[in-house]
C-alpha cells in the first residue's frame, strides 16, 4: 500500500504520522512545495512580537527529524501540478524537473495561500502577509531594519488582530481596517465586536470598518495604503485580509469542488475514488446545521488529519463536523472565544435564537488578579438547547468555549448545565461556574423573570422612551435618577408604577435584583440593559436648555474636551499633535473638523495640541469620530502621561539630538502606550535639543536634554593668548590657566559649541548624551527640576529611565500630588537612587489601584 499525501503542514503531516504508526508497512510518501513542514502557523504572530524568540522554535519538526520519527517519506521543494485520478498519478516539479509519481491512496493536504487582491503596490518592500515562517521572520526583520513606527493591518479577523497585538507590542502604532462594519466578522455578533473593538482603540490600536483598501502606496517601499475613505501612511504594511483554498492545480480534475474548496464527506473521501482531502483545502460541514463550512483553523486540520489516517487503516472513524470554534489574544489584558452559531447566523439557519449578554466574574471576586467573562450565550427558544457563545475577558476565556463545545456536540439543554460539578477554587473559577451562571441568566430571561434590553437592541434606540435609572452603587450616569438599591423597600418616590423604567447597573446584576423588587411592588413596565454600563455606552438624552451635570462635564474633559466657561455647552476640542508636528493632510482634516462640528477657529496650545473651538456639546461624539477616522486623536488631559513637548533641536543649529524622534518613541511609549494607566497626578515630558532650553524641560515632571561633553586634549592646547575655545564658551566656562585650556565640568552646560573651535585640535571631540531632569512642574506652585546624576549616552537608556519614574511615581506618589511633591516629600537622594538602582516590578505596580488628582 502506497500512500501518497501532496502538502506537509498540518493536516497531512498528522494523517501520514498516524497511517504509519497503524501500518508500518505501508510506504508513506509526503510531497510538499515549502522547504519547511509541520510548522506552527498559529504562532507566527507571536514571532512578530518577540514572545517567541527564534525562528527555530516555529518549527515543529524539521524533515529529517519528522522522517526519523515516524518513517514517513518526506520530498521538499516540490510542486504538484496535476492529478490524473483513471492512472492513480500526480505531476511534480522538482528543481525544474518533472516526474510522475503513482499512488494507492491519495490525500490532498495542500491548504491554503493569503488572499492578496489584485492592485497596485502588493509587490512593493514592506508588504507582508502572514502565513509562513518566511512571512513572520521577514516582517519582523523589516520593522527592526528600518526602525518602524507605524504600521496598517489589513483584515480584522482573528489572524489580523493578532499580528496588530504584536506589532503594537513592539511600539508600533497600528491601524487595522476591514471592509466589514465590525470586527471578526462571521465570529462574532456585532455587539461583542463593537466591545472588543472600543478595548482595541483605548490601547491605542487604531480601528477602521467598513474601509476598503485600494492600492499600497509608496515608490521603492511602502508608505501606506489607498482607501476609499483616503490615504492612510504607514512605515509596513500586513496584508491579512484572508486566505484561499490551494487547489488551483486540480482544475479539470474531475474533483467536485465549490468555490476552490473540496468536497468531501465524514470520512474526508472525494468523488473520485482513493482521492481524499483534508485541512483548509477541503470544505467539511457544521454539526449544527449540518450545512456546509469551510473550517480553515490549525484544530480542524489536524482532528480531521487523525480521523483520515484511521478510517484509511480500517477504523470506524468519522469526522463529525465543525462548530466554528475559535480563540484569539487580542491585548495582553483580552482575549475572544467563540463557538457555535452567532445569533445571526442561528436565524439564518431557521433557529428561534435567544441571547443574553452578560458580565460574570472569572474567579473568585476577591482573588488577586480577578476579572470579569463578557460572554453571549445563545440558546433555540422552544428547546432551550445551546446553539452557540462568544466570550471577551482577561482570562481564560477558552475554558468556557470548551465548555460550550462539549454541550453543542451532546446537544444539552441550559438546563442540563445547572447542577454539573464543575472545578472550584478561587484561584480557577467561583462557586458557581461562570458558564453556570450565564445559563442561569438566560433561563431567567426565557422565564420572563429578567426582563431586558439586549446591548443590541439598546444601540438601535429601542430604549429610547425609557428612563434612565442608574442602579450603580454611587450615581454615576449623568442625567439619570440614582436609586440606592440597598434602601428600595417599597415604591420609589418619582417613579410611576406604568413608567417605562430602563434599570443599567455597571454589568446587569443590581439592576436585575432592583427589577425583582419593583415588580413585587406593583410596577410593570421595567427593563435591565445587559451588561450594564461596562458593556455599553450610556447616555441619558439632554432635553434643551438644561444644564451638563458636573460629571459629565468631568467626563468629557478627560477625552480632551474643554469646557468654554463662556457658555453651559459649547467645549475647545483638543487634537493630538505629535510634539507639533503634523501633516499637510491632518491640517486640513482639523480644519474641516473646525467648520463642521465648531466654530471653525482653531487655536495652539502651550504645549504644542491644537484646540478646535466652539464645539456644541451635541457634536462631541461626531468630531471624535471624525479625528478618529482621519487618524487623529483627542486627549492630553487627566492624571496621566501627558503629551509630549519638544523643541526643534532636529533642525535648530544647536540642536545636539534628534528631538522628534525622541519624543515621537516617547509618545508612543507613554502617552499612547500607558494611555489608561491613571497615575497620582498628570505627569509632563518635555525634551530639548540643547542646554537653551526652548521648552523648558526642568519646568516638567521629567525633562531631557541634549548634550555634548567636550574631551580635552591638553597635548594639543598651544597655550593661545586669544584661545578660541575661550571665546567660543558661551556661559565663558572655558578658560586658559597656565598655558592651558580647562573647562569645569561642575559648571560646563555641555553645549558642545566649544567642539572644533580650537584651529590645533585640541578639543575635536565630544561624547553625545542626554542630561534628565526630575520634579519640575509650572504653575500655581512653581518647582525647577534637578538633573540626575548620571548622563545618559543612548535614547534606549532615556526610556528605560522615563518608564522607570512613571512607574515609581505611580507606586510611591500620593494622589494629588504632583511629581515634584513625591520628590520632596521622599528626598531627591532616595529618588535618585531608586530610579539610577533600584528595581521595579512592573507587574506589581501596575495592578496597583491609584487615584488621580488632576483636576485639568
Amino acid at each position: 500500500m502506497k500512500i501518497l499525501v501532496v502538502g506537509g503542514v498540518a493536516a497531512g503531516t498528522k494523517a501520514a504520522a498516524k497511517y504509519k504508526r497503524e501500518d508500518r508497512s505501508a510506504q508513506v510518501k509526503i510531497l510538499t512545495k515549502s522547504t519547511d513542514i509541520s510548522y506552527a502557523g498559529c504562532g507566527l504572530p507571536y514571532y512578530v512580537g518577540g514572545m517567541i524568540g527564534t525562528r527555530e522554535e516555529l518549527i515543529v519538526n524539521t524533515p529529517e527529524k519528522y522522517a526519523g520519527l515516524t518513517g514517513v517519506e518526506v520530498v521538499t521543494g516540490c510542486e504538484v501540478t496535476a492529478l490524473d485520478a483513471a492512472a492513480k498519478t500526480v505531476t511534480a516539479v522538482k528543481g525544474g524537473d518533472t516526474f510522475i509519481e503513482g499512488y494507492d491512496k491519495l490525500i490532498l493536504a495542500t491548504g491554503a495561500v493569503p488572499f492578496v487582491p489584485p492592485m497596485e503596490g502588493t509587490g512593493l518592500p514592506g508588504v507582508f502577509c502572514m502565513r509562513t515562517p518566511d512571512d513572520a521572520a521577514g516582517l519582523r526583520a523589516y520593522v527592526e531594519k528600518n526602525h518602524c513606527r507605524t504600521a496598517v493591518v489589513v483584515g480584522a479577523g482573528f489572524i489580523g488582530l493578532e499580528i496588530a497585538e504584536n506589532l503594537k507590542a513592539q511600539n508600533l502604532e497600528v491601524t487595522v481596517i476591514d471592509a466589514a462594519p465590525q470586527i471578526m466578522p462571521n465570529a462574532f455578533d456585532v455587539e461583542m465586536a463593537n466591545f472588543a473593538a472600543r478595548k482595541l482603540k483605548d490601547a491605542g490600536i487604531r480601528v477602521l470598518t467598513g474601509r476598503s483598501i485600494q492600492a499600497v502606496t509608496g515608490a521603492e517601499r511602502a508608505a501606506g495604503i489607498q482607501t476609499d475613505g483616503g490615504p492612510l501612511p504607514a512605515d509596513v504594511v500586513v496584508l491579512a485580509i484572508g486566505v484561499r483554498p490551494a487547489t488551483g492545480f486540480l482544475t479539470g480534475s474531475g474533483l467536485e469542488m465549490f468555490k476552490g474548496t473540496i468536497l468531501v464527506d465524514q470520512q474526508l473521501r472525494t468523488n473520485l475514488a482513493d482521492v481524499y482531502a483534508v485541512g483548509d483545502c477541503a470544505m467539511v460541514s457544521n454539526v449544527l446545521t449540518g450545512q456546509r463550512q469551510w473550517s480553515a483553523m490549525g484544530s480542524t486540520a489536524n482532528i480531521a488529519g487523525r480521523v483520515l489516517a484511521r478510517s484509511l487503516a480500517g477504523h470506524d472513524a468519522v469526522y463529525g463536523g465543525c462548530m466554528g470554534t475559535g480563540v484569539v489574544k487580542l491585548l495582553p489584558d483580552l482575549n475572544a472565544g467563540r463557538t457555535g452559531l452567532t445569533e445571526v447566523q442561528a436565524k439564518a439557519a431557521g433557529f428561534d435564537p435567544v441571547s443574553v449578554v452578560c458580565v460574570v466574574d472569572d474567579k473568585a471576586h476577591y482573588y488577586a488578579g480577578a476579572s470579569s467573562f463578557f460572554v453571549k450565550l445563545i440558546a433555540d427558544r422552544a428547546s432551550r438547547k445551546l446553539l452557540g457563545i462568544q466570550v471577551l475577558g482577561a482570562g481564560a476565556v477558552d475554558k468556557m468555549v470548551d465548555i460550550a463545545v462539549t454541550g453543542l456536540a451532546a446537544q444539552m439543554t441550559l438546563d442540563a448545565f445547572d447542577t454539573l460539578d464543575f472545578a472550584y477554587a478561587p484561584p480557577f473559577s467561583t462557586a458557581i461556574h461562570p458558564f453556570v451562571q450565564a445559563c442561569y441568566i438566560l433561563e431567567n430571561k426565557l422565564s420572563g423573570a429578567f426582563e431586558t434590553f439586549t446591548p443590541a437592541q439598546y444601540a438601535a434606540g429601542e430604549a429610547k422612551d425609557y428612563r434612565v435609572i442608574d442602579v450603580q452603587p454611587i450615581a454615576a450616569i449623568p442625567g439619570a435618577k440614582w436609586v440606592n438599591l440597598a434602601k428600595v423597600d417599597g415604591p420609589i418616590d418619582g417613579l410611576d408604577k406604568d413608567e417605562k423604567l430602563l434599570l443599567v447597573c455597571a454589568k446587569g446584576k443590581r439592576g436585575y435584583f432592583l427589577q425583582n423588587r419593583l415588580k413585587a411592588f406593583g410596577y410593570t413596565n421595567t427593563r435591565v440593559l445587559e451588561g450594564g454600563a461596562t458593556f455599553n455606552v450610556v447616555k441619558v438624552p439632554r432635553s434643551a436648555g438644561s444644564a451638563l451635570p458636573p460629571e459629565e462635564i468631568k467626563r468629557v474633559k478627560g477625552l480632551g474636551c474643554l469646557q468654554d466657561k463662556r457658555y453651559g455647552d459649547r467645549f475647545n476640542v483638543r487634537v493630538i499633535t505629535r510634539n507639533g508636528k503634523i501633516t499637510a493632510e491632518e491640517q486640513r482634516t482639523v480644519a474641516e473638523a473646525a467648520e463642521r462640528f465648531g466654530s471653525g477657529e482653531v487655536t495652539m496650545t502651550t504645549r504644542l495640541t491644537l484646540e478646535i473651538q466652539g464645539v456644541p456639546y451635541e457634536n462631541l461624539d461626531g468630531v471624535m469620530e471624525f479625528l478618529n477616522q482621519h487618524g487623529l486623536e483627542t486627549g492630553g488631559t487627566g492624571s496621566k502621561v501627558r503629551p509630549v513637548v519638544s523643541c526643534k533641536g532636529t533642525t535648530c543649529q544647536y540642536g545636539l539630538c534628534d528631538t522628534f524622534d525622541l519624543s515621537q518613541k516617547l509618545h508612543e511609549r507613554f502617552y499612547v502606550g500607558y494611555h489608561s494607566v491613571s497615575l497620582p497626578h498628570k505627569f509632563k515630558i518635555a525634551v530639548g535639543g540643547c542646554p537653551n532650553n526652548c521648552v523648558k524641560p526642568d519646568l516638567n515632571d521629567l525633562g531631557i536634554v541634549g548634550q555634548r561633553i567636550p574631551e580635552v586634549d591638553l597635548s594639543k592646547c598651544r597655550g593661545c593668548k586669544v584661545c578660541q575655545v575661550e571665546k567660543t564658551c558661551p556661559i565663558h566656562v572655558a578658560k586658559v590657566v597656565d598655558g592651558k585650556v580647562v573647562i569645569d565640568p561642575t559648571v560646563c552646560n555641555h553645549c558642545g559649541r566649544c567642539v572644533s573651535k580650537c584651529p590645533f585640535g585640541a578639543i575635536e571631540d565630544g561624547t553625545y548624551g542626554f542630561k534628565v531632569f526630575i520634579g519640575g512642574r509650572w504653575g500655581k506652585k512653581i518647582a525647577e527640576g534637578r538633573p540626575l546624576s548620571k548622563i545618559f549616552t543612548s535614547e534606549e537608556e532615556v526610556l528605560e529611565l522615563t518608564e522607570k519614574a512613571i512607574l515609581f511615581f505611580r507606586d510611591e506618589g500620593q494622589s494629588g500630588e504632583r511629581f515634584a511633591d513625591t520628590i520632596q516629600r521622599l528626598g531627591f537622594d532616595y529618588v535618585e537612587d531608586k530610579l539610577l538602582h533600584g528595581a521595579v516590578d512592573k507587574e506589581a505596580v501596575m495592578n496597583k489601584t491609584v487615584v488621580g488628582g488632576a483636576t485639568c
